[in-house]
Order: C-alpha cells, then structure tokens, then sequence
C-alpha cells in the first residue's frame, strides 16, 4: 500500500514537474518599434526587426527560446495592399517566402499557433479588415531552408468576407487542437464564426447566433485564463462576455456588460485583459481627446456597476492602445503617442521620442479590487525602443488539457459527466448492435432543455429542445445516419439558483 502511494507521489510530481516546464512557450514578446520583451530572464527590453503599430504575434520552445515572431505593417508602406505581414525567425531575419501575407496593419489582424501534428510547422492566421477581405492561412514550415524556416503555402482563402479586427484562438479541452473565433465586418449581425483546428486540417466554421448584434470592423477577442470565458468589446462601446466551452467550442450565456451605442469616453474600446483567476477585467478607451483604464468585477452579481475608472487622461497626445497580462501575470499597457500625422503618427519620425513610446505602464497586482491593484504608468522602460498600440496577439500556448473532462482523451468514453453543484449527470452508452445512444439524465432541477450532438469538427449533426419533466430525462437516439466515429452530446437546461446545468458526454459511433 505504502509502494503504490509512493509511486502515485511520484506520478504526480513528474506531471507537475513538466507542466511547469512546459510554461515558456510566450515568454518572448515581439512588438512596436523594433521593440520586445523577454521574460526568460526579467522581465528585460530586447531588440527585433520589426516596427509595427498594432498586429504581431510570437511563439518560442518549451525552454522560451524565440523560435518565429510576425507582424503586419512592418514594412513603412500603407500603399501596399492587401499584402502587409512579415515572418520572422530566431536571428531576426526574414523567412525565406515570409512576406506579402494577407494583412495591413491594424491590431488583432494574425494568430499563429504549432500545428497539432507537427512540431516544426506553424499555422499563420490572417485576416482583411479594411483591404483585402477575408479570413486566410499561411503555413510556415521551420524544417526548411536549414532551420531558418520558409512559409511553405500563402494567403489560403477559408472566407472572403470583411473581418472584425479581432481574430483571436484558444486551445482545445484535449490540450492539443486549437479552437479560432473571429466575426464577420460586412454584415450587422450577432454570427460568431469558430473553427476547429486539428491534425486533420481545418473545420468548416460553427457559426452561432450569439449575444448581440456587431456595428463595426473595430472589435477585439479575449479569452480568460482557463478559456472558459471570452470577451467582446467594441469601439462603437459593446462589452459582452460569454461563457465558452473549450470541448465542443460552444459560445453561449451573453451577459451585456455595456450595451451599444454609449457616451465618450466610455464607449471607445480598444483593449482589455483578464486578470490571472479571471476575476477581474481590465479595458481601456481610446477617445480622440480623452483615454481611459477601467476595472470591472466579473464574479459580481452586476459587474456593469463595479466599473472603476482607473486613469482618467486628457491629453490628447496620449492614446491608450492594447492590454496583455505577462508570464509573470502583471498586465503590460501600450500607449501609442500621436503627433498629428496619419496614420495614427505610424511610423513615428526620429524626433519623437518620450515617456509615453519609450515606456509600457503596468498593472503590477491585477487580482487586487481598485487602486490596490498597483497599477503604474510608464514603469517599464523599453531599453530606448519604442511602442505604439499593439502588443503581442499570443493565446496561452500552455493551456493544459481539461483533465477529467469528456473531451479529454484519458477519460473513459462511458464515465458520465456532472454539472456542478446542481449534481446533475449525464449518461450516454452505445449499443451498436441496435444503433442507438442511449442518453439518461438525472438529478436534474431546471424546467427546459436543449439537447446537441456534434462530430469532431464541430459540426452539429443533431439538436432538439424541450420542457423537461424533472429530475429525468431519457431518449434512445438512432444513430443509423451518423458516420462511424467519435461524438459530443451536450446537455443543459436553464438557469438553476444562477448555475446553468451543462454537461458534455464524448461517445463513439461503431
């Protein structure tokens, strides 16, 4: 007894042990005027060899050396459309067919992610906001050209539809594919457009009807830490955060923090963070003659009224840009400075140089309520290099698996899955001899259900909705139709004491 306690001591110690290894993947950040951090070391000020204003994104290795970084608007021409995106390698140098990707140079334009299959191939995702419509991918393959890389396929067309300026990815509950969220800038809608990214390739998008409508091309993604939740805001002033599950890549439960339109200058958002337990929410404005930093309390019951302005700035030089929380989970904050040139002073000319690009202000305790937080500006100096709005566009490229969650591959297809404090469970068992699922629920408390099935790829093959007759609820689903392969039943009734019972049962179709 005490040899199997002993090795189960030791299994968990080496899990630990290289999940804590694992955390390096963004500890280099590329951004601004030739400008980065590292945070292997430091955090320390390094030099790149890009100047851009707003998209960049930045991967390293499992030991946080820089391995690719990219950015759009990098190459000091606003002439150049739609192509306006460079790859850049560990030297600083441009990769072999690394530029003309599709982009121009706003600010959440790319998302590069590691193929799921392939250590040294790379996923390059890239999006038209204004020029060059539509939502594409690039392949970046590292093995090439001695190890200095060479994007291999370019500007893939998935859409040709205008994107919001807000593409943005988080990991699969497996712990190895990637989920991509993104809308559609050419129509008035609430679509939400989320595509499954595996080793077979990429899915056809799960479009979902979700929360409330989009009024422009100027709106930004976040996911919180465990990415369970995701927020919106725009620069029209929505603030939406939604729950979402990283199995079956379902968005779902909008909560309207700030309805659109709104009075300036609460109503030009730019940027927001969540802090590290996912808390506390950080945005920032960027009004023509007044810029803001906000904090709201997501675990309120109303977090629209613990809105807390931080910083209140008149100057109009000083334009607030992008918030991104650090692997030392402080949260950074660019602020770009204008100076009456278009676009936006891009690129800045010699002479501007100050305490505003010279310097990224810094949320030093952001899981602490109002000014505990400790927040200050321009207290991280950039080595005498300069910053403009954006900072690095990276999703947590360590996020773990779901251990014990139905997408979880260790989990046993026939384990049910809970919900919570509700207690409610999930049952799912395949007969192949008959064809069916057999589906039972119960301990149930909520009133009305909706019942999905989806494939692999997200596709939703199945759906029905009903009122329950609680604490059960059973079907024999025919699953003559479906192809032979690995399925998501989600299960969930309205609300219950403020709790949603939602549960996700994997099976297999035989």
């Amino acid at each position: 007894m005490k040899m199997k306690l002993f090795i189960h001591i030791i299994c968990l110690f080496l899990i630990a042990s290289q999940h804590t290894n694992a955390q390096k993947r963004n500890n280099v950040w590329c951004f601004g005027d030739s400008t980065g951090i590292d945070f292997n070391n430091g955090p320390i000020p390094i030099t790149t060899s890009l100047n851009t204003r707003g998209s960049c994104v930045s991967y390293c290795d499992t030991t946080g050396q820089l391995q690719l970084y990219a950015s759009t608007g990098d190459n000091n021409d606003f002439t150049n459309f739609p192509f306006y995106a460079r790859v850049f390698n560990s030297s600083n140098l441009l990769v072999a067919n690394g530029d003309s990707i599709r982009g121009i140079g706003w600010y959440k334009e790319l998302v590069l992610i590691p193929m799921p299959d392939d250590s040294m191939k790379y996923y390059l995702f890239s999006i038209g906001v204004t020029s060059g419509p539509g939502f594409s991918y690039s392949i970046i393959d590292m093995a090439q050209n001695g190890g200095l890389g060479e994007v291999v396929q370019k500007n893939v067309i998935l859409e040709s539809f205008y994107v919001v300026d807000g593409l943005s990815a988080v990991k699969h509950g497996n712990g190895r594919d990637w989920w991509i969220v993104l809308r559609n800038a050419s129509v008035y809608s609430n679509d939400q457009y989320v595509y499954l990214v595996t080793h077979n390739g990429i899915s056809i998008p799960l479009i979902q009807s979700v929360g409330s409508d989009n009024h422009t091309n100027a709106g930004r993604y976040e996911f919180a830490p465990e990415g369970n939740k995701l927020i919106y805001i725009t620069y029209t002033g929505l603030l939406e955060l939604y729950d979402f599950d990283r199995c079956t890549g379902f968005i779902s439960n909008p909560i309207t923090i700030q309805p659109t339109p709104t009075s300036a200058p609460y109503g030009w958002f730019i940027g927001c963070e969540f802090s590290a337990s996912g808390r506390f929410l950080y945005v920032s404005t960027n009004h023509p003659t007044v810029s803001v930093l906000i904090q709201y309390d997501l675990w309120s019951s109303n977090p629209a009224a613990t809105c807390d302005t931080l910083e209140f700035s008149s100057i109009p030089q000083i334009s607030n840009g992008f918030l991104k929380r650090g692997p030392d989970q402080k949260i950074y904050f660019s602020k770009s400075w204008e100076c009456g040139a278009f676009p936006d002073c891009y690129p800045y000319p010699d002479s501007v140089y100050n305490y505003v690009n010279m310097n990224l202000s810094v949320i030093n305790y952001p899981d602490s309520l109002g000014t505990a937080c400790g927040y200050a500006p321009f207290s991280f100096y950039l080595g005498g290099k300069r910053t403009y709005y954006g900072l690095p566009n990276n999703p947590d490229y360590d996020m773990p698996a779901l251990a014990g969650s139905p997408c979880d591959t260790l989990v046993s297809i026939n384990e049910p899955a809970s919900s919570g404090s509700s207690n409610a469970n999930l049952h799912v068992y395949y007969a192949p001899d008959w064809e069916k699922a057999f589906i039972n629920v119960d301990k149930l408390k909520g009133k009305n259900y909706r019942l999905r099935m989806v494939d692999v790829l997200g596709k939703e093959v199945y759906a029905e909705s009903g009122v329950l007759n609680s604490p059960y609820f059973t079907k024999n689903l025919n699953c003559a139709s479906f192809a032979k392969g690995m399925y998501l039943i989600t299960f969930e009734t309205d609300s219950y004491r403020s709790e949603r019972e939602r549960m996700v049962k994997k099976f297999v179709v035989e």
